[in-house]
């Protein structure tokens, strides 16, 4: 990641750590709460078994870690952000649910993680591979720390399809959800931004593309809510 780029993750970070305080909130409201059922959905996708460590990268305020915490009982969850205001709330959500024991946090950036190679069986990213100033050595770098035969899951924003909810929808991104976003964060900004790279990310077949150029192997992905976002999976070879 050159310098253009580094100056780019520094300003999405200072970003999302100025946001952090109303994060959840607005996650809720801005989806209707749909938010926590494809968060929960995406957990499903992730593989059980007991001793299993998940990393949850992109993690933010620890919402995805806890889902996965809740409905994989014997596993360890590592969830991994590079912005500290958020990951100080996701500390906090973990010590009230009394998953601390299972649930950990580590702050680092998702072009340079701090893990050694096939570090973890499974990795979930929910929301957080279009704010990679690097996307294929984000994936890259994901494929480096699974284990070989390791799932990857991937929730993401996407392009509906039918004519009037893509037509609605992308009058929401235009409009509403800047407008919301940024009075209700106090920001002026971010959620402009966010509204820009959900509208410029790679369709579904254009992100399994790029994951498959990565060197992930069954490539697949589900839509949810008629398309606005889905749920991409891949595995590492395990050859």
């Amino acid at each position: 990641m050159g310098p253009s780029a580094d100056r780019n993750a520094e300003s999405v970070r200072r970003m999302f750590g100025g946001i952090a305080r109303r994060y959840d909130f607005l996650n809720r409201l801005l989806s209707l709460r749909r938010d926590v059922g494809w968060r929960r959905r995406a957990a499903r996708e992730v593989p059980s078994g007991a001793g299993q460590c998940i990393l949850d990268l992109c993690g933010g305020t620890g919402d995805l870690a806890l889902e996965l915490a809740r409905s994989h009982p014997g596993c360890t969850v590592v969830c991994c952000d590079f912005s500290h205001p958020m990951l100080a709330l996701a500390t906090e959500k973990f010590a009230r649910r009394r998953v601390a024991d299972r649930c950990l946090a580590v702050e680092a950036d998702g072009l340079r993680l701090p893990f050694a190679d096939a570090a973890f069986d499974a990795v979930s990213v929910a929301f957080g591979v279009r704010n990679f100033s690097d996307m294929d050595r984000g994936l890259r770098e994901i494929l480096r720390v699974l284990q070989p035969g390791g799932r990857l899951v991937v929730l993401e924003f996407s392009q509906p399809h039918a004519p009037i909810l893509s037509w609605l929808y992308r009058g929401y991104l235009r409009r509403a959800l800047p407008f919301l976003g940024d009075r209700i964060s106090g920001r002026d900004g971010p959620y402009g931004y966010l509204a820009r790279t959900i509208a410029t990310f790679p369709d579904p077949p254009g992100l399994a593309g790029r994951m498959r150029e990565a060197g992930f192997a069954a490539v697949g992905w589900i839509g949810l809510s008629g398309g606005i976002v889905a749920i991409h999976t891949a595995f590492k070879d395990s050859r």
